[in-house]
């Protein structure tokens, strides 16, 4: 039998099984349980994260502590004032940016993070930009489409000062339990209300569906239609970028096949917006049969709503950004400066046909 002593250096005491728990783990295996550690140890997570650019997998092993368990520390470490993220841009180097942004693409704004080693502390850094931009622009009886995906969800993790709002937040498409709750619109939906103020509207209705004629069905249903509508009206749209791939978020989860998305590639389209309108590198919509399987908003509808607001902080997404970019639709970008500078150099000089 092992003795206390025996835990690696650093790491921390286990908790308590709850009672008839016993064989089936601590408490932090247990959905919803909070690991309770001192102020000092929150802090040395926080601090070997954010100064010293330790990874959360370094972090989980050093303190034997699960990813998850790691990563709600570190918010719970924003939530008390431990950390205060301050994202600090180099004015001029991001108005030069903006500005040849703006020439290429139309863009109106761009927000460019500080790059992170870490894959997630970068996602991090993109979000709290963007949630301190909402906070100067979202206005009471403003309506928000809200997408789908980690960097949409990141935006509601930001910890802000509560302020009372009558926004309206509308998901963009419909519910899916594979994609966890963490990352479907509904729930992002309710995070963004609670953090910016107002109020959420779910659209009732499965993300995807087997066949377009399902679809078809279920978007002439009054209450599909209705919040639909209501999501076609927003001021502004909060979405994502994805990349194609065989290894993506949409085949893990499995919305489509490896052979679906190995055909819509061969078919020219290299991303997707909001995790379903697919597109080809000159912005056009892809023409793939999985398009018409998903409940949610066009890339039509995103080009009537004034404030189309994508966040992208992954590098393998280049293609993919320049290619929504060159739809015509977005409106303000969050990304890292890295990645907006590789994003003009894909671009080169050319003018490629723009979609209007």
């Amino acid at each position: 039998m092992k003795d206390e002593t025996d835990r690696p250096a650093g790491a921390l005491p286990p908790p308590a099984p709850a009672p008839d728990e016993g064989a089936r783990g601590s408490g932090e295996a247990r959905r919803g349980a909070r690991v309770e550690i001192s102020p000092d140890q929150l802090t040395e997570i926080a601090a070997l994260y954010y100064l010293e650019q330790v990874t959360q997998e370094d972090l989980s092993r050093r303190f034997a502590l699960s990813r998850p368990t790691i990563s709600k520390l570190l918010k719970r470490a924003r939530e008390e004032g431990i950390v205060e993220i301050r994202v600090r841009t180099r004015p001029a180097a991001s108005a030069e940016l903006e500005q040849e942004f703006r020439r290429r693409f139309r863009l109106e704004r761009l927000l460019t993070a500080v790059d992170q080693r870490d894959q997630e502390a970068q996602r991090d850094g993109v979000a709290a930009l963007l949630a301190s931009y909402l906070e100067s622009i979202l206005r009471d009886e403003m309506i928000v489409a809200v997408g789908m995906g980690r960097n949409v969800a990141a935006i509601a993790d930001q910890v802000g000062t509560p302020v009372a709002r009558e926004i309206m937040f509308v998901s963009a498409i419909g519910g899916s339990t594979r994609a966890g709750e963490y990352m479907s619109s509904d729930h992002i939906c309710r995070r963004l209300a609670a953090r910016f103020g107002g109020e959420s509207e779910t659209l009732y209705a499965p993300a995807l569906v087997a066949d377009p004629g399902i679809r078809r069905a279920l978007m002439q249903n009054d209450v599909v239609r209705r919040t639909l509508h209501r999501a076609q009206r927003a001021d502004v749209a909060l979405i994502g970028i994805g990349d194609v791939s065989e290894e993506s978020n949409m085949v893990r989860m499995g919305w489509f096949s490896p052979q679906e998305v190995a055909a819509a590639k061969l078919a020219g389209t290299v991303g997707d917006m909001m995790g379903y309108d697919f597109i080809t590198i000159d912005g056009q919509a892809a023409d793939v049969p999985m398009q018409g399987r998903v409940i949610g908003l066009s890339l039509e509808d995103l080009r009537r709503i004034p404030n189309v607001v994508a966040i992208a902080s992954e590098s393998s997404k280049l293609v993919a950004i320049m290619a929504a970019l060159r739809t015509g639709t977005i409106t303000t970008l969050a990304t890292t400066e890295t990645i907006a500078r590789n994003i003009l150099s894909l671009d080169g000089e050319g003018e490629p046909d723009r979609a209007h």
